[in-house]
């Protein structure tokens, strides 16, 4: 679905014939049929199929999305100055709020309800495009007041014209998540690059043209009609928008919960950039956009691909405890041995890594990087946690879980930044993480019977890999000169010392080693 930190870019192409045949359930039945039930015995291949297809097309969606951004913004970040990101950082964080709750939670209901979609979906399109529509309205005479309480008043056209992906989300959202809930993802893969393409191309060619920041707003909503376009021509049903009263009720006491939880999500994500943003000037908050961006990479790469199956295929085990325990011990081995050398080598090699990826004038983001690399591989783990919790109906905890989490993180920003500058709210966004909010979510999750210690211990390998990284990297850096000479030794030898250790994990693979033998070949 078209939430925010996820990317709506998209292309129109004709649905591909493989998709095309895989039944849909509460979609491809006759009207009036009883839909089969997804519990059931029949369905459990089929269900794994499908999950299994969509992993693959979710990650080369990511992958390939996310190589383009990184390229694209490598462009992006030689074209335009500092203060330019710093400009638009501040619309971005009013956005990226607004698209939280711009549906209210009802979205989800698409893939977590187990019933026909085409009962309740033109009441969840109703809900989100009134909705959305409101919050415009309401962004578009506040945004003078918060540019200024921002410290940006030149970011007030820019927050109006990029807020206008707000509406176009409501629209959007319900046909994205028919192909989330049906594992569509080569429909969303043609859709997300036909956004891509639009937004990036216009981007790029007014930020040459002269347009600064506005360029990013402007790409931006080109790319999200082109999405639209695509979600509406290749969602296996077609949704208009209707009104059921007593779902309505139902879709609302459902969503709200999670609406607020995801609003807390990206408040924790976004509230360090209001802090360095309010105590410091638009330059330095585009240094912190672009180490807080950078440092995301693991997390979007291995993470987000795994999260547009990971609810649907949860939902599904939900009843079968140790298949779920499983799966997830399973899962989170592999996610973290990809993800841990990934930010290692970030925080390791952060400065030669940005002088080299967007030249010199943004190595001062280097001293927020490094410990932000950190922060990106702790919002993995975190990830993983919180669709667990959404499969379990956990919303209100998920919601206490979050409040605190930015009860103590503002002030810890505040302190930080105060007296440490970006070092400092990168250093809060750390400790906040790993000394309150892993511990917050293995309490909850015990609550449900699951029980993350033996998952965690399949990372034991990943762990002690990094570790080997993070030391080579204190021998590369003093032995070896230039960003780019600095970089392949570092990789080569990162490779050389985490290969060995992680090597036996290659029997968490599907086909490899057998389901009840995840954790023993992980340790």
């Amino acid at each position: 679905m078209a939430k925010s930190g996820e990317p709506r870019h998209a292309l129109s192409t004709s649905a591909e014939p493989a998709d095309a045949t895989l039944p849909v359930p509460g979609l491809s039945e006759p009207a009036g049929a009883t839909p089969r039930d997804p519990t059931t015995p029949a369905d459990a291949g089929t269900v794994g199929t499908r999950v299994g297809r969509g992993a693959l097309w979710s990650l080369v969606n990511t992958v390939v999305l996310r190589l383009g951004t990184v390229l694209s913004g490598i462009v992006l970040a030689r074209i335009l100055a500092p203060a330019d990101y710093g400009v638009f950082a501040v619309a971005l964080v009013a956005v990226t709020l607004l698209q939280a709750f711009n549906e209210l939670g009802v979205s989800l209901a698409v893939v977590r309800w187990q019933r026909d979609v085409r009962e309740f979906a033109p009441t969840v399109m109703t809900i989100a495009i009134v909705s959305s529509g409101l919050l415009y309205a309401g962004t578009y005479f506040l945004a003078p007041a918060f540019c200024a309480a921002m410290g940006s008043p030149d970011a007030v056209g820019v927050l109006r014209v990029l807020c206008i992906a707000v509406v176009l989300d409501g629209v959007a959202v319900v046909p994205a998540a028919v192909l989330n809930r049906e594992f569509l993802q080569r429909r969303r893969f043609a859709s997300d690059m036909a956004s891509f393409v639009t937004g990036t191309g216009l981007t790029i060619a007014l930020a040459l043209a002269g347009l600064g920041p506005m360029s990013f707003a402007i790409g931006r909503i080109a790319g999200n009609l082109a999405s639209i376009a695509c979600y509406l021509s290749l969602t296996p049903v077609k949704v208009w928008p209707g009104w059921n009263p007593a779902l309505a009720r139902e879709l609302l006491r459902f969503g709200l919960p999670l609406a607020g939880s995801s609003l807390l999500v990206l408040s924790i994500t976004n509230v360090d950039q209001i802090v360095v943003g309010v105590l410091s000037d638009d330059a330095t908050l585009g240094f912190y956009l672009i180490a807080f961006n950078v440092s995301s990479w693991p997390m979007t790469v291995f993470s987000e691909a795994a999260r547009r199956v990971s609810l649907a295929g949860f939902s599904r085990l939900v009843d079968d405890p140790p298949a779920l325990q499983a799966a997830l011990t399973r899962g989170l081995g592999l996610l973290m041995a990809m993800a841990v050398p990934a930010a290692v080598m970030l925080g390791a090699y952060a400065e030669p890594l940005l002088v080299f990826v967007y030249g010199a004038k943004w190595a001062p983001a280097a001293v927020a990087l490094q410990l932000l690399a950190a922060l990106g591989l702790l919002r993995v783990l975190v990830f993983v946690c919180y669709d667990l919790l959404v499969t379990f109906g956990g919303s209100r905890r998920l919601l206490v879980i979050h409040g605190c989490w930015l009860a103590v993180l503002l002030p810890a920003l505040v302190v930080g930044t105060r007296l440490d500058g970006l070092r400092g709210a990168a250093l809060a966004h750390v400790l906040v993480g790993c000394l309150l909010v892993v511990p917050l979510f293995l309490y909850f999750m015990r609550g449900h019977g699951l029980r993350l210690g033996p998952s965690l211990a399949g990372c034991v390998r990943p762990a002690i890999g990094g570790a080997l990284v993070l030391g080579s990297s204190f021998v590369v850096r003093p032995l070896v000169d230039g960003a780019l000479t600095t970089l392949l030794v570092g990789a080569l030898v990162a490779a050389v010392v985490y290969l060995p250790v992680t090597y036996p994990m290659r029997a968490l693979l599907p086909g490899r080693g057998g389901r009840s033998r995840p954790a023993a070949h992980a340790r």
